[in-house]
């Protein structure tokens, strides 16, 4: 099984928690530190169109989608985050490929921290988890 994780550079204190759980979500399903490729994007708003360009290389198997969306004092939150989550969403769908989300949107840091810490919360870990359960179940169907 080949999955490539899309991830966020913005809000690297989160972000980097996430991948570990995702690396460590797909060691546990017995997925091979080669078969991951990881590709970086500047922030959450660019992880959709990176997500599509991988699904549709034929490359890969699943995609695990990871960023961090903080509500600051703005709209610029609700913007990103629904442009985030119907895009990931959008080339699941379109691509007919998993696409597991794994882009906290929070309202504090602290939320945020809290899902990237390594332990069983974390949302990369589950993210990853979701994806190699997808291609099960697709595989099945």
């Amino acid at each position: 099984m080949k999955i490539a994780i899309v991830a966020s550079r913005f809000n690297p204190e989160v972000v980097e928690g996430l991948i570990a759980g995702a690396l460590d979500g797909l060691v546990q399903s017995k997925i091979a530190a080669e078969d991951v490729t990881l590709v970086r994007v500047p922030g959450a708003f660019e992880i959709p169109l990176a997500a599509q360009r991988a699904a549709v290389s034929g490359k890969f198997d699943a995609i695990v989608a990871l960023g961090a969306v903080i509500r600051g004092e703005t709209a610029h939150f609700e913007y990103i985050s629904q442009h985030a989550t119907l895009g990931v969403g959008r080339v699941a769908l379109d691509c007919r490929i998993p696409v597991a989300f794994g882009i906290l949107t929070t309202d504090t840091d602290e939320q945020a921290i809290a899902r990237s810490r390594p332990d069983e919360n974390n949302k990369g870990l589950e993210a990853a988890r979701a994806a190699v359960e997808m291609v099960e179940t697709l595989k099945r169907l």
